[in-house]
């Protein structure tokens, strides 16, 4: 009888999670070494699995239940505002095993982590991920100071396989990106007046043309505008998916 209960408590638990995962829009991308899954969650909310290593972006409970998410091998925390790190969702998917990557700043905030500063890179279960610059130029606060300042967030670009995802961040069309190479895959911001707007992220996208472009944490712009700037650009193909 206990084996029956305990079989029954998997199973549910089991459906718990896979009834999650239904609720959110998913893209396979095929790599040279299987398939990479992208969960879009919500606003800077990603998920990725690949192969048997589950990675949370920027895991956020108002964004979902993460009582009912799979454990983490790998979570990235771009930088420390609330709607990015929130230790509570972070507990919820942590285990004994789980490598957390962020900023000097989040280290502040929350103990247990790796710092990867600007720059920096690393291999976690044999993954590569990057720390590349994310910071405002243009938009700031009324005391004059940006939203984001240069050298405290993290854009991440992260290898699966043949194929590189940069996940930006909060940032504009910062100079650094002229130096991204071979991006397959970009996560852009655009909301105002945070990060970019649709012009800045087309400036972006020619700086170093990902093959696709995700529009991600873009809040109540239009992503129609963006799809008309760039809908005879040949080299970038726009996927928007439900990610305000």
């Amino acid at each position: 009888m206990q084996t029956v209960k305990v079989t029954l408590l998997v199973l549910v638990m089991f459906f718990s999670v896979s009834t999650v995962y239904a609720a959110f829009e998913k893209d396979t991308i095929q790599t040279s070494r299987g398939d990479l899954v992208i969960t879009f969650i919500g606003h800077g909310t990603l998920h990725f699995q690949y192969q048997d290593v589950t990675i949370h972006v920027d895991p956020v409970t108002r964004y979902a239940n993460y009582t009912e998410m799979p454990d983490a091998d790998i979570i990235l925390i771009t930088h420390h505002h609330g709607d990015h790190l929130d230790p509570e969702a972070i507990d919820k998917i942590s285990t004994k095993n789980t490598k957390i990557i962020y900023t000097q700043t989040c280290a502040k905030e929350l103990a247990g982590g790796s710092v990867l500063n600007n720059g920096e890179h690393t291999t976690i279960r044999k993954i590569p991920v990057k720390a590349v610059p994310a910071y405002n130029l243009v938009h700031k606060r009324g005391n004059g100071e940006p939203y984001h300042p240069k050298g405290v967030g993290n854009g991440y670009v992260i290898s699966f396989g043949d194929i590189k995802v940069y996940v930006a961040g909060d940032t504009e069309n910062v100079p650094e990106m002229a130096d991204l190479t071979e991006i397959d895959i970009a996560f852009l911001p655009m909301n105002l007046p945070y990060t970019m707007t649709p012009k800045m992220v087309v400036d972006a996208v020619t700086m170093f043309q990902p093959k696709i472009l995700y529009p991600y944490h873009y809040g109540n712009t239009d992503v129609s505008e963006l799809v008309k700037l760039l809908r005879d650009y040949e080299n970038t193909e726009v996927r928007v998916r439900s990610m305000d």
